[in-house]
């Protein structure tokens, strides 16, 4: 692919708007596409499961959650902070209606890997 068309590919899943808003985290994500449908990767590292919710929304895949500072004890200073500590919603948009889709998650070694599976491929 050609570096103009991997900006394009990259705009349909990762439009300007994608910004989580000031001072959120926006974790990365990697989607790909299969042949029941699609599946995307969300790096999550520190992230408790029951914390994320996912959720699907015409093309649109929404998820939220938040990553919080476990291991902090009292008496504690901080020296450098470079982890992102805090809520996050993250918007992927896909180019077609995922309405009808069916949708499973599972959690690996801090990634979320969520399986998308077009009702149409199925048949």
């Amino acid at each position: 692919m050609t570096n103009d068309s991997t900006r394009r590919w990259h705009g349909l899943f990762f439009p300007a708007s994608r910004n989580c808003g000031h001072n959120r985290w926006c974790p990365p994500a990697d989607i790909y596409r299969t042949a029941v449908g699609w599946l995307v990767k969300v790096e999550l590292a520190g992230v408790r499961p029951e914390e994320v919710s996912v959720i699907l929304s015409g093309r649109r895949l929404i998820i939220r959650g938040s990553r919080r500072d476990w291991t902090l004890q009292e008496g504690h200073t901080h020296h450098v902070l470079e982890i992102a500590y805090s809520q996050f919603e993250r918007y992927l948009e896909f180019p077609a209606d995922l309405e009808r889709a069916t949708m499973s998650t599972t959690y690996q070694h801090g990634m979320l890997l969520i399986d998308i599976r077009n009702e149409e491929a199925e048949s």
